[in-house]
């Protein structure tokens, strides 16, 4: 049997995704001794945010200033509250909500600037809000370079530190247990999986960086939000199987408060992932605003249609209600051309790779290669030259079932095209009114198709995309203060032991409540690792001090831009 080994340090962050390594990275900035713990490999560094699109919440930000956005911490926080419906309970939650309003532009945008990151110069309006308000106007930054490039240059930043030699970075390290031994230090138990290895290091302080709980299907049924009824009986997996919840086990058995897990940040359009990497991997579809949302018999879900942009949560909900675990997008190839997308770094090379002209050219002219590659490489996608063929093999890719009826779908069809047809001054159904308004914001225009019908033969061919619903983020997590500190079922901080990132509830165990304003989460990620730094620099334990400003990180290395 593999010999037990035995680390100690000063600080241990149990993750190496985009909150554990921002926290290691300022922890090494002051000469603080670190061990990071990886449970997959090298190569996992980075975590989600290594796919992650890279849309970012500001507000009041000097490019919302530039396009004429007027913003403020007032309108804000006013948002994020009606979002977010908070509970009266929510101190902490309502507390880091507070806080990402009021730091987030010194404490990430300005952080981020330092770091050499830029963004692409149109904020984007997401989280529009349905039935309640949402953002009020554009908030929603998108990195030029994607997740992967903050990733990287947060790797580089650490390889190429004055103190590099004080971090250690494990792989393949994975904790299984959390204890506080006899002597006073904090003990992580786990297995090296690549040598069957056991570990244990004993540290002053942990920092638990795991993520959240949306790669266990299993936690997510169980975590299911109460009133939507059981969760669909197909999900796919949009996170990772490494954000299993078990680290949220180990806290809650050392009596950390584990808060608000049925809180999630999960999409209505997923589909089946064409190169899994694990069993049920889906991605993300950024819904076509255009495209005309059906049931499994093909019947336009209604009666208030689906329509993108507005509320995803509010979306997730209706999809999640249906018999069937599944429902269809109907648009045709025109649409998908101008609106067609896939969230994640991998499926926006253009932006990834910080191609300007490639990037330039798919906003002008529609991303037909990324229509092509999802036609011919995913299982979901579907083309026909007529409605009576697409129903046939709608009917086949779910086994025959024929519960797609060609006249009713036809019909479906035919009457959203006749509105169209009568003109804008006649639409009387309300996916044209709010695409009409969507179109109001130059971001929106040119991501969004005219009043374009469907079976417009120069327009074709006709395409279905099967859709299911996709797990993405944790919302409710490990309650923290202020500090990031753990919080225990009292409301006492346990000293020497810290939750950042998702594995936070990205702040306060739910700091976007039952809604995310959209792009809160990699913010949330910088601003709960900062404030963690900064307790364990500042020597904060378990007395209730006042939150210090995070300093200015000084030896930050400027990636290319």
């Amino acid at each position: 049997m593999p010999s037990h080994r035995l680390h100690r340090t000063e600080t241990v962050i149990v993750g190496g995704g985009l909150a554990g390594l921002v926290t290691a990275l300022e922890l090494i900035d002051q000469k603080r001794r670190v061990i990071v713990l990886e449970c997959g490999g090298p190569e996992a560094l980075g975590g989600l945010a290594l796919q992650a699109f890279g849309g970012m919440h500001f507000v009041d930000s000097p490019l919302q200033r530039r396009q004429g956005i007027r913003d403020s911490q007032e309108l804000g926080l006013a948002d994020w509250h009606s979002y977010a419906e908070f509970e009266a309970d929510d101190l902490w939650p309502k507390k880091w909500a507070e806080h990402y309003i009021a730091r987030c532009i010194p404490d990430a945008y300005d952080w981020l600037k330092r770091l050499g990151m830029n963004f692409i110069p149109a904020v984007q309006w997401a989280e529009r809000g349905w039935y309640r308000p949402g953002n009020s106007v554009p908030r929603y930054h998108v990195l030029w370079g994607t997740g992967q490039h903050l990733s990287q240059a947060l790797i580089e930043a650490l390889r190429t530190h004055p103190c590099y030699g004080r971090v250690e970075i494990l792989p393949r390290h994975k904790v299984v247990q959390l204890s506080r031994g006899s002597n006073g230090l904090h003990c992580c138990s786990g297995v090296a999986e690549d040598t069957g290895t056991p570990f244990t290091i004993e540290a002053e302080h942990v920092i638990v960086a795991s993520g959240g709980i949306t790669g266990n299907l299993e936690k997510v049924r169980e975590n299911w939000p109460r009133g939507w009824g059981p969760a669909p009986s197909i999900l796919l997996n949009g996170s990772q199987p490494s954000a299993d919840g078990a680290l949220h086990d180990a806290v809650a058995a050392m009596n950390g408060r584990v808060t608000h897990l049925d809180q999630m940040w999960n999409y209505a359009a997923g589909v089946h992932h064409p190169h899994p990497q694990f069993p049920g991997h889906g991605l993300s579809l950024v819904p076509c605003k255009s495209a005309l949302w059906m049931d499994h018999q093909g019947r336009r879900i209604g009666p208030e249609p689906l329509v993108a942009g507005f509320d995803t949560r509010h979306l997730v909900e209706r999809v999640s209600r249906l018999p069937r675990p599944y429902t269809w997008q109907i648009l045709n190839g025109r649409i998908a051309a101008r609106e067609l997308a896939v969230s994640g770094a991998e499926h926006n090379p253009a932006i990834r790779d910080r191609r300007r002209w490639a990037f330039l050219k798919q906003l002008l002219f529609g991303n037909t290669a990324l229509v092509r590659q999802m036609v011919l490489e995913c299982e979901d996608f579907i083309t026909a030259q007529s409605v009576c063929e697409l129903a046939l093999k709608m009917n086949l890719l779910n086994d025959d079932t024929n519960d797609v009826d060609v006249d009713v779908l036809g019909q479906e069809i035919h009457q959203y095209d006749d509105q169209i047809a009568r003109g804008p001054r006649f639409h009387n159904d309300d996916q044209l009114r709010r695409i009409a308004q969507l179109r109001g914001w130059l971001g929106d225009r040119l991501r969004t198709s005219g009043s374009q019908k469907i079976l417009d033969p120069a327009a074709g061919p006709l395409i279905a995309i099967r859709t299911f619903v996709v797990t993405r983020k944790t919302l409710g997590g490990i309650q923290t203060d202020l500090h990031s500190r753990v919080l225990d079922t009292g409301g006492r901080a346990i000293p020497g032991l810290y939750a950042v990132g998702e594995a936070a509830g990205f702040g306060g165990g739910g700091s976007s409540g039952k809604r995310s304003l959209e792009g809160t989460c990699l913010t949330g990620c910088i601003l709960t690792a900062r404030a963690a730094a900064d307790a364990v620099i500042s020597g904060v334990e378990s007395d209730p001090l006042p939150l210090p400003a995070p300093r200015e990180s000084r030896n930050l290395t400027r990636a290319s831009a």
